[in-house]
């Protein structure tokens, strides 16, 4: 993929971003939108909330699975190729999603288009990474932040507006126009693959697969489980959570041992600490956040006794406050480096944090908001320099698996967030939950001084100038 370089965002930059980010945010926001429509679903096709809770835990569970395969067929096949194959197979499931006949059919077509998920997802960070470039891989990583940080909460607001207006088949069909808009916009704005970019003949690592895939599905389902019940000891939250983490020891120990193929994840990526940093704080960035917007809506339903709608709405301004810091931190992280932008936004999502244990059932609304906006405007000031910072220290033919890890651990550190924080509720209440996201903040302050300082990009090598002809043809002494 062509390389657009330099220190602003030109024209066929920002194109690239806007098509890339669009084909993007149909996964994102239908990780969360189709939850509004359980009770909905459940009446429709007269079968338990349990039952069409797989509709969302499917999809979930495909997705996560996937990611990783993705970072081999990236190598495989190429961007591009695979981006157009991720629109098409996105799109063909939520049709045949608004077409389901039953909850059986609607489950099966939501794994399909968690597959398509689990392709578009990471290949978004692939993208934009390889087109920006180390030098301004904090500025773009920003704006795609803004996308990730409004998805989990505008999803659910969206998903109740079509479903109320339109009818639960329309949280499906949406992606239709949208698909087929990104899918022509994307055979013209996205580059294809530089020559050597492709490897026709790399094997995919079939054991590894057999070992990851069941781990991060076991380890998502437990997680999953935990936040549903409140609690971790029962046996459908242990037995895949022990499962999962067996396999992914094991897994890892394959791939230290593995001579002559590739893994399907390089674990060696994790001996450089600014990876490892950087993908360890953007998976407590994930914990934060997912734990925020848990707690969130069940803290204005029950203490101040608004519906699941105004509820949701009050808790825009977490998404709001990481939205507009993430640009404006990713910008400042090209020339600052992200570990003085990241203690700074962890502190910020701690004071948010400490001033939400001071809120109880006679809290003031908009005190609590307020504290939301900190928590977010903190832990977006954490999040673009973080993933900025993966890239500027990632070598090229890296970034595929290096995105597979991010987005990974992100999804396994947001539902890591959902079941602490439910235990923690149902355990000692609001206000334990809320001192949990300070610890989480904290956590993020402990690991920043192991990520990057100030970036400084090296040079590249003046061509060496030609020798002056002599008239003779031949060359001087």
């Amino acid at each position: 993929m062509t390389d657009v370089r330099g220190d602003r965002l030109d024209g066929a930059l920002l194109r690239l971003i806007g098509v890339t980010l669009l084909g993007g945010i149909m996964g994102i926001l239908d990780g969360t939108m189709v939850t509004v429509a359980a009770e909905t679903l459940s009446t429709e096709f007269d079968r338990s909330l349990s039952v069409i809770s797989w509709a969302t835990t499917g999809y979930l569970l495909a997705l996560t699975v996937t990611i990783p395969v993705t970072g081999w067929a990236v190598r495989r096949f190429g961007v591009k190729r695979l981006w157009l194959f991720g629109l098409v197979l996105f799109m063909g499931a939520s049709l045949a999603s608004a077409l389901s006949w039953g909850v059986e059919s609607l489950i099966a077509f939501r794994v399909v288009q968690g597959v398509g998920a689990g392709i578009l997802d990471p290949l978004v960070l692939v993208i934009l990474a390889r087109a920006a470039g180390p030098s301004r891989a904090g500025r773009v990583m920003g704006m795609m932040g803004v996308v990730l940080s409004l998805g989990p909460v505008l999803g659910p607001v969206l998903g109740g507006l079509l479903l109320d207006s339109l009818g639960w088949r329309s949280m499906f069909s949406i992606n239709i126009p949208i698909g087929v808009l990104a899918l022509l916009l994307a055979l013209r704005v996205i580059p294809a693959d530089a020559p050597g970019e492709r490897r026709a003949g790399l094997p995919l690592d079939i054991a590894g697969f057999a070992l990851m895939a069941p781990a991060l599905a076991a380890l998502v389902l437990a997680l999953t489980e935990a936040g549903e019940r409140g609690a971790f000891a029962t046996p459908t939250v242990l037995v895949p959570l022990v499962l999962g983490a067996v396999l992914l020891a094991a897994y890892v120990v394959r791939a230290l041992r593995l001579r002559g193929t590739e893994p399907l994840i390089d674990v060696r990526l994790f001996a450089g600490r600014s990876f490892a940093a950087s993908v360890t704080v953007q998976g407590l960035v994930g914990v934060g956040t997912f734990a925020g917007l848990f707690v969130l809506p069940l803290y204005y339903q029950i203490a101040h006794g608004h519906t699941a709608a105004a509820a949701g709405l009050l808790v825009a301004p977490l998404g709001l406050g990481s939205a507009l810091a993430m640009p404006v931190a990713g910008r400042l992280s090209d020339r600052l480096g992200a570990r003085t932008l990241v203690q700074g936004g962890a502190l910020i999502a701690v004071a948010g944090a400490f001033a939400l244990t001071f809120a109880g059932a006679e809290g003031a609304v908009v005190r609590s908001a307020l504290a939301a906006f900190a928590i977010g405007l903190g832990l977006g000031g954490v999040g673009a320099p973080t993933m900025g910072s993966l890239y500027r220290t990632l070598p090229q033919e890296k970034v595929p698996q290096g995105s597979s890890v991010l987005y990974n651990l992100n999804q396994l550190g947001g539902a890591l967030g959902v079941a602490c924080a439910a235990l923690i509720v149902a355990v000692g209440g609001f206000q334990g939950a809320y001192w949990f996201l300070v610890a989480v903040g904290v956590a993020i302050l402990a690991a920043s001084p192991l990520l990057p300082g100030r970036f400084r990009e090296i040079p590249a090598r003046p061509p060496e100038p030609d020798p002056e002809p002599s008239c003779a043809g031949t060359e001087r002494a």
